[in-house]
Order: structure tokens, then sequence, then C-alpha cells
């Protein structure tokens, strides 16, 4: 019988005490179960080869499915190219007992187990009169449900890639790209910020106003980019400066701008540059230097 470490759901030797990928010791290890005493998930993390754990942080982990098993043969080729690219589904559960509880994007949740609780979060008419105003100025949504309890909760599939992020790394502040937020643990504060400056979000092409998560624990972020793909970068009483909006989150005590790349006109169009987006202070940024569309220029072209 084939045996997986609970933890990251590899493939281990069935005499194997510890797994070579994670370090798991694999006979202390306990196999996810609900924490309501009453069922039992088979077939799941740790039990099927198919289910990978990306990464794991506080009550979250990410999971992702190697292979999109459930094609038919005219989707068959495609699903296979898809998943050598790493466009492949994944889903984020939630350890509820791990935590007070969790705000989630509406109409993220896919199936949950144990006694949990749902709310709306939301404290009256005056509440949702603000809850309104901040999604017609973010794109998010007006309602984010709030989970507690003792048991699982699983999201819908997407094939974007999942990012968790602990706040104490971010000096307890992150502000993000809209559409972005997937779900945080409730002692993080949920907010929307203005621009400090308007031509940081006409001449950039962004938006007047961004959320921004604040305080203590652990949030899950939605992006097209994968983290592999994504450029920490800390500042100290220093500045950057980015050609267009490559920055998908950044510590929001930053001071953003759009500048000339250079002094004058004529040396911002000799560099081929325009404005650009600068940030100063101190603080991090998360930038996705990949997010550009390539130009025929980019392309390449045979020698002969």
């Amino acid at each position: 019988m084939a045996k997986f470490c609970p933890n990251c759901g590899i493939g281990v030797d069935e005499d194997s005490e510890f797994c070579t990928e994670c370090g798991t010791n694999l006979k202390t290890a306990v196999k996810p179960k609900s924490t309501d005493g009453r069922i039992k998930i088979s077939n799941f993390i740790g039990e099927n080869d198919n289910i990978k754990v990306l990464d794991e942080q506080g009550p979250f982990k990410i999971i992702e499915y190697e292979k999109d098993l459930s094609v038919t043969p005219q989707e068959a080729i495609y699903k296979y190219f898809s998943s050598k690219m790493n466009v492949r589904p994944r889903q984020l559960v939630v350890d509820l007992s791990k935590t007070q509880g969790i705000y989630l994007q509406a109409g993220a949740m896919q199936w949950m187990s144990g006694s949990n609780k749902l709310s709306s979060g939301i404290k009256g008419i005056g509440d949702l009169g603000k809850k309104f105003l901040k999604s017609t100025v973010t794109g998010e949504t007006t309602v984010k449900p709030e989970y507690s309890g003792d048991g699982y909760l699983v999201t819908e599939q997407t094939y974007k890639h999942l990012i968790l992020l602990d706040l104490k790394d971010w000096n307890h502040n992150l502000m993000i790209d809209d559409g972005l937020f997937l779900a945080a643990e409730k002692s993080v504060n949920l907010s929307v910020k203005k621009r400090t400056n308007l031509s940081s979000a006409l001449a950039a092409a962004e938006g007047l106003f961004n959320t921004v998560l604040h305080g203590n624990g652990h949030v899950c972020l939605e992006s097209r980019i994968p983290l592999k793909e994504l450029i920490i970068i800390e500042l100290e009483n220093d500045t950057v400066s980015i050609d267009g909006p490559m920055a998908i989150a950044w510590t929001s005590d930053l001071e953003l701008t759009v500048e000339r790349s250079a002094k004058t006109f004529v040396g911002s169009a000799v560099s081929g540059e325009g404005f650009v987006n600068v940030y100063r202070g101190t603080g991090k940024i998360l930038m996705a230097p990949l997010t550009g569309h390539l130009k025929l220029r980019d392309l390449p072209t045979s020698d002969k």
C-alpha cells in the first residue's frame, strides 16, 4: 500500500521515519481529520498523491492538484500542457481550530466541516453603507463573510496562485492591489486608504483607493503571478522607481508618487521611460517583474 506524508503529501518509502521533502516525523504525524469527532476526511491531504501542499502558515494551507484528472478526451491535450506550464487547480484549506476566525472573500467557500459559525460581519445599516462604499472604490466585495469554529473550511478551486503572508514581516501593515484579497485572520483589520497624491493614481492608471491589511496575523492573496516570480524590495529611508504598475503590494507607510523618469521632459524622452512610480521611505515592496505584455522588439529573432 502506498504511503504518503500527511503534511506535504509527497510519496515516501514504507519504512521511512521522516519525510524526505519536509522532514515531518511520520511515526508521530496525525492524518488530518475533522475536529468535530464525527467526520473523517479521506483521500485528501496526506492520502492522495495528486494533492501537494505548497505552503502552510498559521491556520492556512495551500494545496495544489498536480494533474487535473477530470477531463474529457477533447480537453486532454489542453489540460496536459496547462499542467506542464504550472496552470493547475489550487485551493486554500483553513483549520479554524487554529484561529479565532477568518474573513473570506464572498463566494469563495466550497465546503466546510465541523462545528463552524458563519456571520456577515455587518453591524447595522450604517456599517453596510460603509462597506458598500469601500467595495465601490476598491473593487472588492461589499461583505466579507466571517467564519469561526473548530472544523475545516476549503475554498473554491482557482487557477491563480495563492500566496500566504505574515503581517509581522510587513511591519504589520500591507497595502494591496485591487482584487488580490482572498482571506485573512480576524486579528487582521481591513480598511481602505486613499492615495496621498492624486497623480499616483491617475498617471499610473491605478485606483485612487487601495485595501489595507493591518494588525497581526496571516493573510492569503490570490494572484495571477506565482510567488517564485515575485521580488521583495526592502527600503531603508531610500527610493525605488518602477516603470509601470508592477508592485502588487507594499507597506502602507511608504510614500507613492508618479514622476518623470528624468528631471526634464527631454531627459524622459531620451530615456524612453516617461513617468515612473516612485516609492520613498522605509518599508517593503512585493513586485511582479513579469506582468507586462511582450512587445515585438522583445521576441527572439533568427541570426540568419
